[in-house]
């Protein structure tokens, strides 16, 4: 099988991004065999899109559907040439249905899990925190039952806890070196099952095997050439993803709304309050703090010049924002369930319109918070 998009991706390694080497994505894709019937896969690390091309016409691109996710602009824009529905955003950011697809693509980016401002990774584990497994975690629900999985991560990833989720999520498991061995890949094969059809004696001699690769005390194969075993048969799909989108705006659908509405000045009555209305003076002069509190509620507005002349057209308001956290969690049968939590923050902000003479911001809209 020769591929379609020959050395294609090495003109976007960047910013510790390298897709998977040609042999080693050529041969993977021998051990693939199609269902009859209309087959929708997914990449959801993408990068330019090449190896999820290659699957879909390595299966047959008039049965497949081609599904992927990439987080850097320039790689989705090159994956939108090649794939029939890519996203422009980060995988923990899109919401897909789950169960929808017959064969998952996942060569994660490497490396360990930083934490937010808020002293959080996004992880939901006792082992070490690593973006393979937190990529691990949220793509395996999209899997459906009897989908084949397609994992490529370094070998020291597979740690007990690692290696403890694909032997109980996978079973007809295979495991291989890749071929360019610059950054120490191993490829592992496995097919979908609930944890009750597991074979408990077959998943403990792999448990076995993948825990010696992993801490080094054995050697993976490399990848053969020509699939020595039946191949991995990808299921027909039980149709379209209902959901396949990401929850906020694409950067360049903002741009675009940006300049529809032309930001504030075509409703400048209604967020700057033009039209006044007589309020009753309170009872007592207003500290520092109770200015603050009516500007931010939008009790105070209009005009306001201070004792050095700076002339301001003022409007305060409070707005609510969500905050998302994201857990996981394991249940029984081996399946992971995500659970979404919004929190509401209420955020005070004044906006002010500089029209004092002569100021270098004189036009412009400041926003105090």
């Amino acid at each position: 099988m020769a591929l379609m998009f020959p050395r294609l991706a090495r003109n976007f390694i960047k910013n510790g991004y390298f897709p998977t080497d040609e042999p080693t994505l050529e041969r993977a894709l021998s051990a693939l065999a199609p269902a009859s019937g209309p087959l929708s896969i997914l990449d959801p690390c993408a990068g330019e899109g090449v190896a999820i091309a290659e699957a879909a016409h390595a299966l047959g691109r008039e049965q497949v559907t081609a599904y992927a996710v990439e987080y850097d602009a320039e790689r989705a824009r090159h994956a939108r040439q090649l794939v029939d529905r890519c996203l422009h955003g980060d995988l923990m950011d899109a919401l897909i249905s789950r169960q929808s697809f017959g064969l998952l693509w996942l060569n994660p980016p490497y490396g360990d899990l930083s934490k937010d401002v808020n002293g959080n990774i996004g992880y939901q584990g006792q082992g070490r925190a690593r973006l393979e497994k937190l990529f691990y975690q949220r793509s395996l629900p999209l899997l459906q039952y009897g989908g084949v999985l397609i994992f490529i991560v370094p070998t020291y990833v597979l740690d007990p806890e690692l290696v403890g989720w694909l032997t109980r999520h996978f079973a007809d498991l295979r495991i291989y070196r890749a071929v360019d061995a610059q950054f120490k890949q191993v490829v592992i094969f496995g097919r979908r099952v609930r944890q009750r059809d597991q074979a408990s004696d077959s998943a403990k001699a792999t448990r076995g095997l993948l825990l010696q690769i992993g801490q080094g005390d054995a050697e993976a194969e490399e990848l053969p050439v020509e699939w020595p075993f039946l191949p991995y048969t990808v299921p027909v799909s039980p149709g379209e993803p209902e959901h396949f989108y990401r929850v906020t705006m694409e950067p360049e659908q903002f741009a675009d709304e940006v300049g529809r509405l032309q930001g504030l000045w075509p409703s400048l009555d209604t967020h700057l309050g033009a039209a006044q209305q007589s309020l009753r003076p309170p009872a007592r002069a207003l500290s520092h703090w109770h200015l603050a509190l009516a500007l931010a509620a939008g009790a105070i507005s209009g005009v306001v010049t201070s004792n050095s002349g700076r002339t301001l057209v003022v409007k305060g308001d409070t707005h609510k924002e969500k905050t998302l956290q994201t857990e996981y969690t394991e249940r029984d049968d081996g399946s992971v369930a995500e659970t979404r939590i919004l929190t509401d923050k209420f955020v005070p902000v004044i906006r002010a319109w500089d029209m004092t003479p002569g100021s270098a911001t004189r036009g412009e809209v400041l926003t105090i918070r």
